[in-house]
This record gives C-alpha cells, sequence and structure tokens, in this order.
C-alpha cells in the first residue's frame, strides 16, 4: 500500500512540492551561512518525493538547534510550513485526499522544526 501511496502521492503534486524545497535549498546554499539550511530542505525534498512509511520524531535538538530553528523559521519555515498546511486542507476535503492531506500536515510540522527531527 505504501508503494501505490507513493506513485500516487507523486501524480498528485508531490514532485511540485519537492521541486519547491529543491529550490529553497539552492537559494539557501548560495551564502556560507545558509549552507546548513540548504542541507536541511534537500533532505526534506527527498521525504517529499516518497513520504508513505517514514515517521517523522521531532524535538532531539540542544541550543544549537533550537538558535538554527528559530532562524529557519523566520527565514523560510513559516512559509514552507504554511504552504504544506493548505495543501493538506485542500486534500482533507474528500475522503479520498484524507491519507494525502495527513502527509502534508506532517511535513509542515516538518517544515517548521527541521532541526533535529529524525526521520524514520
Amino acid at each position: 500500500m505504501r508503494f501505490i501511496g507513493n506513485i500516487i502521492w507523486l501524480l498528485l503534486g508531490g514532485i511540485v512540492m519537492a521541486l519547491l524545497w529543491a529550490v529553497s535549498g539552492i537559494v539557501l546554499c548560495i551564502t556560507i551561512i545558509g549552507i546548513p539550511f540548504g542541507i536541511q530542505c534537500f533532505k526534506i525534498a527527498g521525504l517529499v518525493l516518497w513520504p508513505f512509511g517514514r515517521q517523522i520524531i521531532s524535538g532531539n535538538f540542544g541550543v544549537g538547534g533550537m538558535l538554527l530553528n528559530i532562524l529557519w523559521l523566520i527565514v523560510f519555515g513559516l512559509e514552507l510550513a504554511f504552504s504544506h498546511f493548505v495543501i493538506g486542507l485542500v486534500y482533507c476535503i474528500t475522503i479520498i485526499g484524507i491519507p494525502f492531506g495527513l502527509q502534508h500536515f506532517k511535513l509542515a510540522k516538518l517544515g517548521l522544526l527541521p532541526f533535529g527531527a529524525e526521520i524514520r
């Protein structure tokens, strides 16, 4: 079921959101200061391409991770998390779209606090 869900996910906009994350990563990697943020964007872009069957465990960050998460929210985090949240709401309108909406909500949570999150 995970394989079918991931294929349908790609066809229903997963590729577009992965490209959004990848472009954000490229923009952030232009400067040396933005490289850690860009790397996180690339990791999340990989997750966005194949989200079914993966779990996100967040909250395992120290002081440095907390500071990077705050800076992340100011720079790109709110916009990307909000886009996943809105798309998730749109998918949850129909019964068939609820699993895809839940995946977008999972990605929105990761978009808010990417540093210290573990993807399994």
